[in-house]
């Protein structure tokens, strides 16, 4: 995907952010590339141009899918794996891949498995990292403060926790 100045952006392992500019680097020893340069709060980052998918670069989600994201909330939580270390392993590789998708089971699957028991502190950190990621870009797409998206999705997973119930 190439992506324009200007274009609203979320790099996965930094947050939400602008692209800036199309910059020709040399970091290091490498060969020159061209990055994109991303304006994320107080910093910068440079993303390979040629990295396409893999560096988890996107842009924001419409706001026309908010929609389908409120089911996915609402919908019934799918059982973690198991083991702890694999679980670890695929929630940190869906949030490095950063789709929105995967923010939303996440949030949805972690939140409900603490309703049950108390979570682990790798899960706390990922359901922490997860939330705070779902939560800035559904207020920004939406158009409304950090908190009434926070109570939004809030009132989502309370939902999904009253249909698993019945």
């Amino acid at each position: 995907m190439t992506f324009q100045i200007d274009d609203p952006v979320v790099y996965p392992a930094c947050g939400i952010g602008r692209i800036v500019a199309l910059v020709m680097k040399r970091f290091f020893e490498a060969e020159t590339r061209l990055y994109y340069e991303v304006a994320i709060q107080k910093s910068t980052v440079w993303v390979p141009v040629d990295a396409g998918s893999a560096s988890g670069l996107r842009l924001l989600t419409p706001k026309s899918e908010l929609a389908h994201y409120r089911g996915v909330l609402r919908s019934r939580p799918l059982a973690l794996i198991p083991n702890p270390h694999e679980r670890r392993q695929n929630i940190l590789g869906r949030l490095k891949a950063g789709a929105f998708q995967d923010l939303c089971e996440i949030v949805r699957d972690l939140t409900a498995q603490s309703w049950r028991k108390a979570l682990g502190e790798a899960d706390k950190l990922s359901l922490r990292k997860a939330r705070d990621g779902l939560c800035q870009e559904w207020a920004l797409v939406a158009g409304v403060p950090l908190v009434q998206a926070m109570e939004e999705i809030d009132a989502l997973l309370r939902e999904a926790r009253q249909a698993s119930a019945v």
